[in-house]
C-alpha cells in the first residue's frame, strides 16, 4: 500500500523522463490530479486524462520532451512530506527560480501554482517544485 500518492506519482513521471517514455499511468486522487493539472497549465507536460479502470482510477499523462529529445521537466521534487509538512506564507512563495520554476501549494482555495496563489493571497502547504 502506498502512504504518498503525489510523492509516488511525481517519482513516475521523473522515472518515465528519464527513460523517455510518451506516458505514464499514475493513482488517482484529487490532489494528484490537480497536481498533474498544474503541470499541464505549465506546459511541463504535453496532456493527461482520467481513466476508470473497474473500480480505480488512474491518470494517464503524456509527456513533453524539447526538439533535441530531453525532457522538459529538469527537476521534480517533493518539498512537503507526511512526516514533515512545510509551510509558507504568500510572501515567501512569490518567485522560484527567478520566475522559470514553479512551486505546487495546497491551500485553502485548493491545490494552486505559486503566482496564481500569491495573486490570490494565500500560503499554504508546498507539495513539490518544478523547473
Amino acid at each position: 500500500m502506498i502512504n504518498d500518492l503525489i510523492s509516488d506519482g511525481l517519482t513516475r513521471i521523473r522515472n518515465a523522463g528519464m527513460r523517455r517514455l510518451d506516458t505514464t499511468k499514475l493513482l488517482h486522487s484529487n490532489v494528484v490530479e490537480a497536481t498533474v493539472k498544474i503541470l499541464a497549465e505549465k506546459g511541463y507536460i504535453e496532456s493527461f486524462n482520467v481513466e476508470i479502470d473497474g473500480n480505480k482510477k488512474f491518470i494517464n499523462v503524456v509527456l513533453k520532451y524539447n526538439e533535441n529529445g530531453k525532457c522538459v521537466i529538469n527537476e521534480l521534487k517533493r518539498v512537503s512530506v507526511p512526516s514533515r509538512r512545510i509551510y509558507k506564507s504568500k510572501d515567501e512563495i512569490k518567485r522560484f527560480k527567478n520566475g522559470y520554476g514553479t512551486i505546487i501549494v495546497s491551500t485553502s482555495k485548493g491545490v494552486l501554482s505559486n503566482d496564481v496563489a500569491y495573486k490570490e493571497g494565500v500560503g499554504g502547504e508546498v507539495l513539490c517544485t518544478v523547473w
